[in-house]
C-alpha cells in the first residue's frame, strides 16, 4: 500500500521528535550522572560530575568508576585512562564525610562498604598497567588524593590545592596516606599529615604530590592532545606532560614552604611521639612553629597519635599493607567518639569547637592507640 504523503510527513516527524527527545534525556543524564566515563580518541575519560559539592566521592561513583577501570585496562583499543572533575572548582574534594556520620549512627553498612570499595579502587588505580593521568585541577582533599595520588602521572596546575585534613574531624589521612605522606621528601608528609596544611599550586608539584605542572588556561588542550595521540605508550604520555609543564608559566613565586620552613619541618617533625614534635616546635619557638603549635593543639589527640603511628609503620609497608591497616583504622575511627564529634563540629553544627575524647594527648594509652590497629580477622580488607 503507497503511503500517503502527509504520513510520511507525520512519520519523520515522529522520528525527529524521538531524536530531540533522545537527546534531552542524554543531556539530561549528563547534567545529573555523579560521574561520566567515556570512551574518547585513544582514552578512557573518567569525570567526576557533583560540581555543586566539589566532585565529592560517592559509594556510587566508585561502583561505577572500578568495573569501567577494570575493563578499560583490559580493553587493546583503549590506551590510558584520564580522570579529571567538572565544574572548574575541584577536582574532588574528599568522601561524603557527614553521610558516613549518619550512616553509622542509624546502624548501616555504608562505613564498612565505601572504606573497603574506596582502597580497593585506590589499589586498582596504583597497579593500573596503563598510563593513568589524573588532571588534579583545583580543589584534591581526602578521596579525591586517594583518586589521584596512586596514578602513574598527576597534573597540578596554579589553582591546585592539596591538603589531608582528617586530623581535624577526628580522623586520619587514609586513601594509603601511610603510604605516600612518609615517601615524601624529608618529614614533609608527617607535617602535612599532622596540621592538614595545605600545599597550593606549583607547591603540590615541589611536594612530589603531582608529577607535572600545566597552566590551568592550558589543560583542555593538553587533553585534545592526549587523546589524539595514536597507541600511545607510557613514554609518549609522558612526552606530551613534559612539553607542557616545561612551557607552564604560571606560579612561578617562591616556595615559602620549601625555600624557608623545610628545615624547620625536617627537625621538629623528626620525633616518634605527637608529644616531642611539638616540644621540638615550643624549642625551635619561630613564628612558623608557633603556628603549627596552635594548629595541632585543636586537631583530636587520638587522631594525631594513630596519624603518627600510621605514617610510621606506613613507611616499611607496601601501599595493600597499608590500605588493610587503614582500613582497621576506619572501622574503629567508625565505633569511637571523635569522628562523630569531629562531623558535628566542622560539617553540622559548624561551631568549629570539638570536644574531644580524651582532651589531652597524654589521656590516649598505648592500649587504646593498639585497639585501633587490631585485626579485624574475617573483616579485614582483602584484595
Amino acid at each position: 500500500m503507497r503511503e500517503l504523503p502527509h504520513e510520511g510527513k507525520r512519520f519523520s516527524s515522529i522520528r525527529r521528535a524521538s531524536v530531540i527527545l533522545q537527546h534531552l534525556r542524554m543531556s539530561k543524564h549528563t547534567e545529573t550522572a555523579e560521574v561520566l566515563l567515556e570512551r574518547r580518541g585513544c582514552a578512557g575519560v573518567i569525570t567526576l560530575n557533583r560540581p555543586k559539592l566539589l566532585n565529592a566521592l560517592s559509594l556510587n561513583m566508585i561502583r561505577q568508576i572500578y568495573p569501567q577501570l577494570k575493563k578499560w585496562e583490559r580493553d587493546p583499543d583503549t590506551f590510558l585512562i584520564i580522570i579529571k572533575g567538572a565544574g572548574g572548582k575541584a577536582f574532588c574534594a574528599g568522601g561524603d564525610i557527614k553521610a558516613l556520620s549518619e550512616a553509622k549512627k542509624a546502624g548501616q553498612t555504608l562505613s564498612q562498604d565505601l572504606f573497603r570499595e574506596e582502597y580497593i579502587l585506590n589499589n586498582a588505580i596504583a597497579s593500573c598497567q596503563k598510563p593513568y593521568v589524573a588532571l588534579i585541577d583545583g580543589i584534591t582533599m581526602g578521596g579525591g588524593v586517594g583518586l589521584s595520588v596512586h596514578g602513574q602521572f598527576r597534573v597540578a596546575t596554579e589553582r591546585s590545592l592539596f591538603a589531608m585534613p582528617e586530623t581535624g574531624i577526628g580522623l586520619f589521612p587514609d586513601v594509603g596516606g601511610g603510604y605516600f605522606l612518609p615517601r615524601l621528601q624529608g618529614k614533609l608528609g608527617y607535617f602535612l599529615a599532622l596540621t592538614g596544611f595545605r600545599l597550593k599550586g606549583r607547591d603540590v608539584h615541589r611536594a612530589g604530590i603531582a608529577t607535572h605542572f600545566v597552566d590551568s588556561e592550558k589543560l583542555h588542550v593538553l587533553e585534545e592532545e592526549l587523546l589524539a595521540l595514536k597507541s600511545p605508550s607510557a613514554e609518549d604520555v609522558a612526552g606530551v606532560l613534559e612539553s607542557y609543564h616545561a612551557k607552564s608559566k604560571m606560579g612561578q613565586d617562591k616556595s615559602i614552604i620549601f625555600e624557608e620552613h623545610m628545615d624547620k619541618i625536617n627537625s621538629c617533625f623528626s620525633a616518634n611521639t605527637v608529644e616531642q614534635i611539638l616540644e621540638n616546635l615550643r624549642q625551635d619557638g619561630s613564628p612558623f612553629a608557633m603556628e603549627q603549635i596552635k594548629v595541632i593543639n585543636k586537631m583530636s589527640p587520638t587522631s594525631l597519635k594513630i596519624t603518627l603511628r600510621q605514617l610510621m609503620e606506613g613507611s616499611t609497608k607496601t601501599l595493600q599493607e597499608v590500605l588493610t591497616m587503614e582500613y582497621r583504622l576506619t572501622q574503629a575511627c567508625m565505633e569511637g567518639h571523635d569522628f562523630h564529634e569531629g562531623v558535628r563540629a566542622v560539617l553540622i553544627d559548624k561551631d568549629q569547637t570539638p570536644k574531644w575524647k580524651p582532651a589531652d594527648l597524654k589521656d590516649v594509652t598505648d592500649e587504646d592507640l593498639n585497639s585501633y590497629f587490631k585485626s579485624l580477622g574475617s573483616r579485614d580488607l582483602k584484595f
